[in-house]
């Protein structure tokens, strides 16, 4: 990995991440600001974990990084057997 790469893929989210929980805290103590922090430019599925993990109200997610949300290999699997499953009980929901 060279020095771009490690500015890119591990000190920046670490600095912002940082950042990010620094102001969170901020708003947080002070609840009459009524603040709401959004997470923008998210490029991969780590960012949307990320943001989750450290408290975001609001992500924007291009759509791509939305379908990879859902889809998933093990995702399809499930939901596959689900329908199996669900189709040999003879059930319907309507």
């Amino acid at each position: 990995m060279n020095s771009e790469e490690v500015w890119i893929n591990i000190l920046i989210p670490l600095l912002f991440g940082q950042l990010f929980l620094y102001l969170k805290t901020i708003y947080d103590n002070y609840p009459e600001l009524q603040t709401k922090i959004l997470v923008a430019s998210i490029r991969n599925l780590d960012h949307v974990i990320e943001s989750a993990i450290i408290g975001a109200d609001v992500v924007t997610i291009p759509p791509n990084v939305l379908e990879m949300l859902y889809d998933h290999p093990l995702t399809k699997k499930g939901l596959e057997a689900f329908l199996n499953d669900w189709k040999s009980t003879n059930q319907s929901i309507l």
